[in-house]
Formats: structure tokens, C-alpha cells, sequence
């Protein structure tokens, strides 16, 4: 299936268990305009997000990894609609979300939720925690009445692994790893079918964020919960996630199931990421990451390969070619020069 601007979508494939996808994104943009002067004049944009495809299944949990600045949490943004895409497609459960008007998109809310990434400032501190877990189910009118709605939230708490007799205080009186299992409550609420977890460990301690990376995967199994989670680290997404796609710099450029993705990894920044992994094992030796620097502007990305000014194995085209997404495997998608595709058709990198 080809995009727009030639660049096949990443994980164009069917879902493994053969059936539609549950969230289908295709070839989404989202462009911040920049405004210069007394007048707020027009002078380019930010393209954030510049041509992003890929599909969930039902059930499944696809991470969207990459560095600060790659455009992960402006594309689960934009999905949820919290933000407007400039352009593109979003379809979920075969519902074209953009086609939605406001009452129609927080219905659809219901079924799509959201982990946000800081534990500290997404539940309001002046309401106790059984209020935030409540307030779901009260704007969406489920259940027969208060009662019956505190019923339900004593129920989320124990499932998260909160006491339910902590429902009356307030969220400072928690730490953070508990503040977390409250928004991790908070999402479960309405039954979603999908849930956009965005860095929802990065502001915790290594061992807690063990503990919701293990929670977040038995509720999967239980409910059968979609996941988009969202990382910057890929040490994190390797047990929880059945598919990674890694964003660089507004786009993907390499998507693959986990293992694969793990054990072959194709494009150079893939592999930095891979090697900036810590070893634990004091006496194995790991070759040092090749990437310096740091993402540039969106404003103004390069001509040709959007790394190159990075890659420490760029060669001349890369400097003129944007690399097309190819398939170089089953379900294993990569966008580099370097890359053969199926049966040996690649980039136009010099033999």
C-alpha cells in the first residue's frame, strides 16, 4: 500500500489475528505554524508529525519509540483528538474519528483512553482520588447512581492493586508509582478497547516502573485492552510491546514485530537506540553508540534522509533521497539507503 510522498505505511500488513485493525493511522500530519514579528506573520512550520502510518489490532500493544522532540506524543495526541491533525486519516473500529463533531467524539471516548506520562500533575489535587476515578463514569452517565458508581471505582482500585479504603484522599498523600495506578484506574473506567499510554514510567524509579509495566500487561490480558505506548527508551518496550515502531524526527523509520526488532534490527538509529541499552553485565562488552548530537529542528528538517547530518554510514544519495519505508521482511519495515528490499530491490545505494 503506498502514501503519499512514496513512503509505503509502516505495518501496512494484516493484524496477526487476521481480522480488520482496530486503530488504522494513515500518513498523518500535524504542522505548527511559526509566527514571526508585531504582525504574527506566517514563517514556515513545525512539522511534528510529517506522514505517520501504522495499525493496532485489538489486543495488542504497539510502542512508538524515540528521542524527545520525534513527534510520539503529538501523534497519540492527535489521535485522541486532544490536538487537530493538519492531515490524514485515523480510522477506529472502521470510524473515520476526524469525520467526528465534538458530541460524537466524546462519545467515542468511551472506548479510547489516555495514561498521560506524569503522575504528579494529571490528577487534580484539590479532588480526592475516588472523585477522579468517579468523574468518568459520571460524565458518561454509567451506572444506576452514586453508590453504585463508588461501587464500581472500589472495584478499579482493587484491580490496580489500591486499597479501596484510600479512595477518600487526596493525590499528594500517594507516591508516584500509586499516582500512576490511579491514572491507570482512571483509564479502565469506561471499558476502552484502546488506551494511549504515554511515557507513563519515565517520571518513575526503575523498580516501580517494573510494577506498572507488569500491572499494565495482566490488564491486557484480563480485559483485553489495546495499547499505543509511547518511550523514549526501548529497554522498556521489549516486554510489554508486540510490535515497535521508531519514530525519528516527525517520521517512522522502522517498524517490526519486538523480536525482530531486537535481534535485526535495519536502520542506524535504530541500532544507536539499541546499543544505548545499559548492560548489567559488568564483563560484556558493548559497542559504544555511533550517534552524537541531538534531534534537529522540525522547522527546517534536511534535504534527502532526515538522519544523515547523524549517521555515522550516510553516503552520497542520502544527502539528495528521502528513502522510501520498504518492506525488507515479513511484517519488517525500514526507511535507509543501505536497506535491500524483497528480493534484493532496495534504495539506490551504490553497489
Amino acid at each position: 500500500m503506498s502514501a503519499g510522498q512514496g513512503r509505503p505505511a509502516a505495518g501496512t500488513g494484516a493484524p496477526p489475528s487476521g481480522s480488520p485493525p482496530l486503530l488504522e493511522v494513515r500518513e498523518l500530519h500535524k504542522h505548527f505554524p511559526l509566527r514571526r514579528g508585531l504582525l504574527s506573520r506566517p514563517s514556515g512550520s513545525v512539522r511534528a508529525v510529517d506522514g505517520v502510518s501504522f495499525s493496532i489490532a485489538a489486543g495488542e500493544t504497539l510502542a512508538l519509540v524515540g528521542e524527545s522532540g520525534s513527534g510520539k506524543t503529538t501523534t497519540g495526541r492527535c489521535i485522541l483528538r486532544l490536538i487537530e491533525p493538519t492531515s490524514g486519516a485515523i480510522r477506529f473500529d472502521g470510524i473515520d474519528l476526524l469525520s467526528l463533531g465534538p458530541r460524537a467524539m466524546r462519545r467515542m471516548r468511551q472506548k479510547l483512553q489516555v495514561i498521560f506520562q506524569d503522575p504528579f500533575g494529571s490528577l487534580n489535587p484539590r479532588m480526592r482520588v475516588g472523585t477522579i476515578v468517579r468523574e468518568p463514569l459520571e460524565i458518561h452517565r454509567i451506572g444506576a447512581g452514586r453508590a453504585d458508581r463508588d461501587a464500581m471505582v472500589a472495584q478499579l482500585f482493587a484491580r490496580v492493586g489500591l486499597d479501596p479504603a484510600a479512595m477518600r484522599r487526596y493525590p499528594h498523600e500517594f507516591s508516584g508509582g500509586q499516582r500512576q495506578r490511579i491514572g491507570v484506574a482512571r483509564a479502565l473506567a469506561l471499558r476502552p478497547r484502546l488506551i494511549v499510554a504515554d511515557e507513563p514510567v519515565s517520571a518513575l524509579d526503575v523498580s516501580v516502573q517494573a510494577q506498572v509495566i507488569n500491572l499494565l500487561i495482566g490488564l491486557q490480558e484480563e480485559t483485553g485492552v489495546a495499547y499505543l505506548f509511547i518511550a523514549h527508551d526501548l529497554a522498556l518496550v521489549e516486554r510489554i510491546a508486540d510490535r515497535v515502531a521508531v519514530m525519528y524526527l516527525g517520521r517512522v523509520v522502522e517498524s517490526a514485530p519486538t523480536g525482530e526488532m531486537f535481534r535485526n534490527p535495519i536502520h542506524p538509529y535504530t541500532r544507536a537506540l539499541l546499543q544505548a541499552i545499559p548492560v548489567p553485565d559488568p564483563d560484556r562488552v558493548r559497542e559504544r553508540p555511533s550517534v552524537g548530537g541531538e534531534v534537529p529542528a522540525a522547522s527546517a528538517p534536511t534535504p534527502g534522509c532526515r538522519f544523515q547530518p547523524r549517521c555515522p554510514v550516510a553516503i552520497e544519495v542520502c544527502q539528495r533521497v528521502d528513502p522510501p519505508l520498504l518492506e525488507v521482511g515479513p511484517g519488517h519495515w525500514a526507511a535507509c539507503h543501505l536497506t535491500p528490499g524483497p528480493e534484493g530491490q532496495g534504495g539506490d545505494a551504490a553497489s
